[in-house]
């Protein structure tokens, strides 16, 4: 069988976790852990969402985005509603504060990610994203 993926594999992976962890640094300087960014980067722009959704967009595991979500409430970062047809749905979406921070900290962050791509031409980007688009669309039917 042949195992030639394997390092192009690797170092996607290589470089997913090197942007995370320049990212995760960066939000971390501006007082959050990447899980409250995350949230906060979701709900940023939007009357809110359910748990449900918000895990869904967030990829936080509903153990972990429960306790995210309770020191985001106690920091008046978020607030949590009960839903209006079906109570037993929790609503969550930002307070002023949390969009006043959406607001100051989600462009910083995205500047600082780009910085990674700043040598990238237009005909890099195609190129990347042609490649990935690519391995997006074999891997999908394989998942399927």
């Amino acid at each position: 069988m042949n195992k030639r993926y394997l390092r192009s594999i690797r170092l996607l992976s290589e470089c997913m976790q090197l942007f995370e962890t320049v990212s995760n640094r960066r939000v971390r300087q501006l007082g959050y852990t990447p899980a409250q960014f995350d949230i906060i980067a979701t709900l940023g722009n939007t009357p809110g969402m359910t748990c449900k959704e918000l895990g869904e967009k967030t990829l936080i595991t509903k153990g972990t985005l429960t306790g995210v979500l309770d020191r985001m409430e106690q920091k008046a970062l978020i607030i949590r509603e009960r839903g209006g047809e079906d109570r037993r749905q929790l609503f969550v979406k930002l307070t002023s504060q949390g969009e006043t921070i959406f607001k100051d900290i989600f462009p910083k962050v995205i500047q600082s990610g780009g910085e990674g791509f700043a040598e990238y031409t237009e005909a890099d980007y195609n190129a990347l994203e042609e490649a990935l688009s690519k391995l997006k669309l074999h891997l999908g039917k394989n998942a399927a």
